[in-house]
């Protein structure tokens, strides 16, 4: 029995943020499956950037504020942190095809856009089970076996861009755009090792 009670709030706004992340990448893959209005559909992703803002600022003023936290304050700080990036990422995904005019995306991105979504989605049902600290190893888990997907789809793309004999202004265009995504995905399977650390240390 604990003296002082553990502010269990902290878990409800961990789900919040996540699910927050999720629509963001869910946006994202909207907008280069449908591609049109790119403007309004990048606007709506830098609304959730926006509302990541204020979770983050929400859950680091409730860390100020609290005495006993449900877990370390360096593990809450990394959690919304890595949050943090994805959303940046996905924000930066959606303003480079508006900023380079892009006509299109490829397949490929289109593809990456959709690994984002299945991590995302991962890393929300493994935060909305947090709080037993238990049963998230699947989470975590499948969150690696995308990035590795991701990882192999990004490198057979680029390699592709340089053996096709393409204008190299796009060439550029599209190896970075490439390189934010796959970052993205990146930035996803960080989240889940710090998931992973919270749990075995926790659990």
């Amino acid at each position: 029995m604990r003296l002082i009670p553990r502010e269990e709030r902290f878990f409800d706004l961990f789900a919040e943020d996540a699910s927050n992340v999720l629509g963001a990448a869910r946006l994202l893959e909207a907008m280069l499956r449908s591609y049109d209005v790119l403007e309004r559909r990048a606007g709506e992703i830098r609304d959730a950037e926006h509302r990541g803002d204020e979770l983050s600022h929400e859950i680091g003023h409730r860390l100020e504020a609290t005495f006993v936290t449900p877990f370390d304050r360096e593990e809450i700080h990394a959690l919304i942190s890595g949050l943090d990036d994805v959303l940046d990422f996905i924000e930066e995904v959606s303003d480079t095809f508006v900023l380079y005019r892009i006509e299109a995306p490829t397949p490929v991105a289109i593809q990456q856009a959709s690994i984002i979504v299945r991590q995302c989605e991962q890393l929300h049902e493994a935060l909305t089970h947090l709080r037993g600290f238990r049963g998230l190893e699947k989470y975590w888990i499948e969150v690696h076996r995308l990035e590795n997907e991701g990882d192999q789809l990004s490198r057979q793309a680029i390699a592709d861009l340089f053996s096709g004999g393409g204008d190299p202004l796009e060439v550029i265009k599209w190896k970075e755009v490439y390189a934010l995504l796959e970052a993205t995905i990146d930035k996803c399977e960080d989240v889940a090792n710090i998931i992973e650390r919270i749990t075995i240390k926790h659990a």
